[in-house]
């Protein structure tokens, strides 16, 4: 009986190799004669006489041709060259000893190292979780930062982006992040990053302490836009691992903005008409596909926090605009607060966080409304008191907007080196914001 069965699957195993030829290269893309393959499948491309192979996925159809783009460059690819079908899309390694390492696109470890343990083969495109069987969002995560932990409390497995233009300290920020959370481990993808920045933020942002407890996928600014897109990819899909072990992810990619021009680069190759911007559709498809696998599923949760580049900060740009409506929140750095000192440099008017309602206790929610209130206070009188029009005594609601004023800010600065847990950051702020003032305002 066990030889029948034997005999059945062997039978049905397919033990051709297809192959096909490249018949024309233009631009990024590789147009192929065959093999017969899917969209989304990885083909190796055998170069110098078939002593090379290139990996290279398939992005598309044109005719009978197969429109692929290789993971490297397309140097030393020449018509004529075979492209053999693996008949599978991209698949990663994965197993704990990723843990401490830095990784490139596919997955592997720059160090080198050999597993020494049993993988999983995890494949990069995955489906995100079933909406109906998704947990809700009940409990905070530690994130080590006050003005975050306090006024914009973040759940576990809530998706969060931070809106910055250049240099206001969306680095930092993550640096931060990744090294006081109470997380399992972090996921800390870099896409299209300049290579100087690379160990820039390992070694200062991150530090030894976050890297220990992190996996950072690294794909730099020169490398094709498909291993850009890897990147985020790969990245999402190692979270997901471990979340299924029933771990508490906390993955961060920056940026999702050049993700996003990744994909550009790829839909405007293979012909898609460019809309908004200059993005062609797929961006607009591939943006929610990527943010909704990450969450809460019935095994454990993925806490995200994406960068989104804003262009002159402009926050109504397409793709800053798309991933504000997909998010359960966003935090907006200011350049004008960088300016003035005061680091990190949120602009808590402008940002907000979807789930805070409904993890904080009434107290919280009361000291946190009260702080807004009175920045917000503060924010619209604030020309009129540093000329000195405002004479003290004609609003009370201004008076006390003024003499909050320092605890306000001493509430937002937090130093880089500083960890300030949950529990402190909201008992300061209950003692600080919520308690009544008398009706003069002192």
């Amino acid at each position: 009986m066990k030889m029948n069965l034997l005999i059945d699957e062997l039978s049905s195993i397919d033990s051709y190799r297809r192959y096909g030829k490249i018949n024309r290269v233009v631009g990024l893309l590789i147009e192929s004669k065959g093999p017969s393959a899917s969209v989304g499948d990885v083909c190796l491309i055998h170069i110098k006489n078939g002593r090379k192979k290139v990996m290279a996925e398939v992005v598309g159809f044109k005719d009978e041709n197969i429109l692929l783009m290789p993971y490297t460059s397309i140097a030393q690819i020449s018509p004529g060259c075979l492209v053999e079908a693996t008949d599978k899309p991209l698949e990663v390694k994965v197993n704990d000893e990723l843990i401490g390492q830095v990784c490139d696109s596919l997955g592997h470890p720059s160090s080198g190292m050999a597993f020494s343990k049993p993988v999983v083969n995890v494949p990069t495109n995955q489906d995100p979780p079933d909406p109906m069987t998704r947990p809700r969002i009940t409990e905070p995560i530690e994130l080590g930062i006050r003005s975050i932990n306090g006024l914009l409390t973040v759940g576990k497995g809530q998706r969060v982006g931070i809106f910055a233009g250049s240099g206001v300290g969306k680095s930092t920020l993550m640096g931060m992040i990744a090294r006081n959370t109470t997380a399992d481990l972090n996921v800390i993808a870099l896409i299209g990053e300049r290579g100087r920045e690379v160990k820039e933020f390992l070694e200062k942002d991150l530090g030894p302490e976050g890297i220990k407890r992190s996996i950072v996928i690294v794909a730099t600014s020169d490398q094709p836009a498909l291993m850009r897109i890897k990147g985020a990819l790969t990245a999402t899909a190692i979270a997901e691992h471990f979340r299924s072990e029933g771990k508490n992810v906390l993955l961060m990619m920056d940026s999702l903005t050049r993700v996003a021009m990744s994909q550009r680069e790829i839909g405007l190759a293979i012909g898609e008409p460019p809309t908004t911007k200059g993005y062609p559709p797929s961006v607009f498809a591939l943006l929610p596909k990527l943010l909704e696998r990450t969450g809460t599923d019935q095994h454990g949760t993925i806490t995200a926090f994406y960068t989104v580049l804003v262009d002159g900060d402009d926050l109504d740009e397409p793709i800053s605009d798309t991933a504000r409506g997909i998010l359960d929140g966003h935090i907006v750095l200011d350049r004008a607060l960088a300016q003035k000192g005061q680091y990190p440099a949120i602009n808590l008017l402008k940002s907000v966080s979807r789930v805070m309602n409904t993890i904080s206790t009434p107290d919280h929610l009361r000291a946190a409304l009260k702080f807004r209130s009175l920045l917000s206070q503060y924010s619209e009188s604030e020309d009129l008191i540093n000329i000195g029009a405002y004479k003290q005594g004609s609003s009370p609601e201004i008076d006390e907007a003024i003499h909050f004023r320092p605890k306000m800010l001493t509430y937002l600065r937090q130093a880089e080196s500083e960890s300030v847990n949950l529990k402190d950051s909201v008992h300061q702020l209950i003692n600080d914001f919520g308690q009544e003032m008398s009706s003069n305002g002192v």
